[in-house]
């Protein structure tokens, strides 16, 4: 369950990392999110029905898989997931990795998120 951080932003913890939203502007169909990846960890393979994302990484490298295609992004570089791609970003690096997440779409809730495959037994 998410909480709200200093700044009174919502902030939620999860197994490989944390997220702050920075801007939650559902009415006007985006949302933008700060995300952290810790050394060694990585989100589910997952997809969106209603929401397609855009990842800038801002410090380390992130390993991006999109329909099973894997690729490195360096930090300063972004890369598109278009909606209902399967997707998993991933740290494999020793520090962690920060990325900022634009999300766009008819619906942009949490519930959005179908699990194809995950390190932490959240499968749906």
């Amino acid at each position: 369950m998410s909480t709200l951080d200093a700044a009174g932003r919502e902030y939620d913890e999860r197994p490989w990392g944390s997220y702050t939203v920075l801007e939650d502007a559902t009415a006007e169909g985006f949302k933008v999110k700060r995300l952290t990846v810790e050394p060694g960890a990585r989100l589910s393979y997952q997809r969106h029905r209603q929401r397609a994302e855009h990842w800038f990484v801002v410090a380390g490298v992130a390993t991006v898989t999109i329909d099973d295609v894997s690729s490195e992004v360096p930090t300063g570089s972004a890369i598109d997931v278009p909606l209902g791609a399967a997707h998993r970003i991933e740290n494999r690096g020793d520090v962690p990795m920060i990325f900022v997440e634009v999300q766009q779409g008819a619906y942009l809730g949490e519930d959005d998120i179908e699990r194809l495959a995950d390190d932490y037994g959240r499968i749906d």
